[in-house]
């Protein structure tokens, strides 16, 4: 399964066990709450990065003193207009001091990632979000930005150095947009 971190489509190296009832013997796992924390000894005596679903109804507080054991936290959005998960990010990040990938799942609209980045989410996960594929593409050798030359034709380098589009002020949240952004195809 792919995600989106950094502006770019990534394969995802952790498998999503938060569903079902078992847990892969080895390798990167993400798990629930209610596996967390019946199985919280086993799941750290694996060694594996560990990562944790919260679903949207489930508060960081349940986990503020184990949250230096995960390497990622999903945060779910069952609707796009459940904005729960944005104050969790912001608590995760700023109240406990969280410093691993911040993941966005669920109902994710592409309007919403530019405020998700603002709260401190870090990737996206597409498979069920509201993100048209078309917009990221593998790079290639003939377009190692994966833009296509038509949608960039004539337009000046953005003052950030990253992509083109419009004259923007560099600050942290601009410069993810326009990563973020230069993998679009306007379709120009």
């Amino acid at each position: 399964m792919s995600l989106i971190k950094g502006g770019d489509l990534v394969e995802d190296t952790f498998v999503d066990a938060s569903g079902g009832e078992t847990i892969p013997a080895s390798g990167p796992v993400i798990v629930n709450l209610a596996q967390w924390q019946a199985q919280r000894d086993a799941l750290l005596a694996r060694g594996t990065p560990l990562g944790l679903r919260l679903h949207s109804d489930q508060s960081p507080e349940a986990i503020a003193d184990d949250i230096q054991h995960f390497a990622l936290i999903a945060l779910e959005f069952p609707k796009f207009r459940d904005g729960r998960a944005y104050s969790y990010a912001r608590l995760l990040r700023e109240r406990y001091g969280f410093k691993g990938e911040l993941r966005a799942v669920g109902d994710v609209l592409m309007e919403q990632v530019f405020f998700m980045v603002r709260t401190g989410f870090d990737a996206f996960d597409p498979s069920r979000a509201r993100i048209p594929s078309r917009i990221f593409r593998p790079r290639s050798a003939t377009s190692p930005s994966g833009i296509s030359r038509r949608a960039t034709a004539g337009r000046p380098r953005c003052s950030c150095g990253i992509g083109r589009g419009k004259h923007h002020r560099s600050t942290a949240l601009e410069e993810a947009k326009c990563r973020l952004w230069r993998q679009v195809d306007f379709g120009r």
